[in-house]
């Protein structure tokens, strides 16, 4: 299995997804997808971003497994501590995201 990533925003707010293929494209040929992809749906997508959409329109027309939630068996926090290191509760109704602030202090 090989896997590929397809991102966009910027370094303050980005969106990333994952694909995964048995075939391994090179650089080249994935970046041809992807932009034959984009040109389909730039003006019209009902996913939450353009990258989401895209990785959907791979899995349908190339046989790209996007990897998404929905698909993750299981979740595991990792931590130097005992107490940091559990399993991740998942509900369907709900996705968790991370994220990274800076402290007021830091300034």
């Amino acid at each position: 299995m090989y896997f590929y990533e397809i991102h966009e925003g910027d370094d303050d707010l980005s969106t990333a997804v994952l694909l995964a293929h048995e075939r391994a494209f090179t650089p080249d040929e994935f970046f041809a997808l992807v932009k034959k992809a984009r040109a389909l749906l730039v003006d019209s997508h009902e996913e939450d971003s353009l990258s989401e959409a895209v990785a959907n329109e791979l899995e349908r027309s190339s046989g790209f497994i996007h990897v998404t939630d929905d698909k993750l068996l299981a979740s595991v926090n990792v931590d130097e501590t005992e107490e940091g290191t559990f399993l991740v509760t998942a509900d369907e109704a709900a996705r968790t995201v991370y994220v990274r602030r800076d402290d007021p202090g830091d300034n």
